[in-house]
């Protein structure tokens, strides 16, 4: 697949998406790569920001199959991944498929099912896969999950699990939109409460877009080597007692891929890197007691890390 075309298109989904949601184009290239990574992206603001507009609008854009799951105390984990239920003609039990099977999975406030429903999600995110009864089911193509979850909420949550975080490739915050963005969105919102959008791709396509990031878009040994001095110094860093792990490792790496492609090229560069270096590693490393005592920020950190850091090419 040309390069090139892969620009032509996100800079078409783009512009599609503004008819819904305003600004946010970093946010929104980063869903994009994140998904033609073949990862999964949780999105992290107050509620009303367009977190979930986002979500089901690329999916009407690219042409895939949306299913949205809210979650709650009582969900239970058959609720995401199916149930078996008694035929009375059959006299058998036969599997029927949760909202998991689809292209693109919304797990709206992720954080307020218990663990045990959280962790229903494990198998599917890694292995893309379900496994029921000792039979196990393959997911769509493409699959992403895109969770959601509100910063600010402290009663009836359940803080994701670092084996749960770890499986998503990038956590992405959302501001508060700006000034001029917030009056556009009031603008469009008086006209018409939803616009129409066009369908400008297929899962087919797609997947072409996933093979030609995983095989194609070129990591030269240097770039390779500044991703792991990053990753290396997150787990040295004195303020943090948790850094990133390998996967983080490889995250940053195929986030990497993705990014060089959605600008047309079929090489990485440091910017890429650098861009994307705090939403791979934000939600994996956890700060040490008198970090957090000095109310030292996260993104800090990386930015001392990433300046600290050298590529030579």
């Amino acid at each position: 697949m040309d390069p090139n075309e892969i620009k032509r298109i996100v800079e078409s989904i783009l512009e599609e998406i503004h008819q819904r949601v305003v600004g946010l184009d970093f946010a929104i290239q980063n869903i994009l790569a994140c998904f033609f990574a073949n990862g999964h992206v949780l999105l992290e603001g107050v509620p009303g920001i367009a977190k979930s507009m986002m979500a089901y609008s690329l999916a009407e854009i690219l042409g895939l199959d949306f299913k949205r799951i809210q979650f709650t105390p009582d969900l239970m984990p058959g609720d995401i991944t199916g149930v078996s239920v008694f035929n009375m003609k059959t006299q058998e039990f036969s599997f029927i498929k949760g909202p998991v099977f689809s292209n693109i999975l919304l797990c709206d406030e992720i954080n307020r099912a218990p663990p045990k429903t959280q962790s229903a999600l494990l198998e599917a995110m890694q292995e893309r896969q379900v496994s029921h009864e000792g039979i196990t089911y393959r997911l769509p193509e493409p699959f992403l999950v895109i969770a959601t979850q509100n910063p600010i909420e402290q009663a009836g949550v359940y803080p994701l699990p670092e084996a749960q975080l770890d499986r998503f490739l990038i956590r992405q915050l959302i501001p508060y939109p700006n000034k001029p963005s917030e009056l556009k969105m009031l603008q469009l919102k008086r006209k018409q409460d939803l616009l129409p959008v066009r369908t400008l791709s297929t899962p087919e396509e797609i997947l072409k877009i996933q093979q030609f990031v995983r095989q194609e878009v070129l990591v030269s040994e240097k770039i390779l080597e500044y991703i792991v001095n990053l990753m290396r110094k997150t787990r040295e860093h004195y303020g943090l007692t948790l850094g990133g792990s390998p996967r983080a490792s490889i995250s940053l790496m195929t986030a990497s891929q993705a990014r060089a492609a959605l600008a047309g090229r079929d090489y990485v560069e440091p910017d890429d890197v650098k861009q994307l270096f705090f939403p791979v590693v934000n939600h994996r490393m956890i700060l040490s007691p008198e970090t957090e005592m000095d109310k030292v920020p996260v993104l800090q950190i990386v930015d001392n890390i990433l300046k600290s850091t050298e590529v030579i090419l």
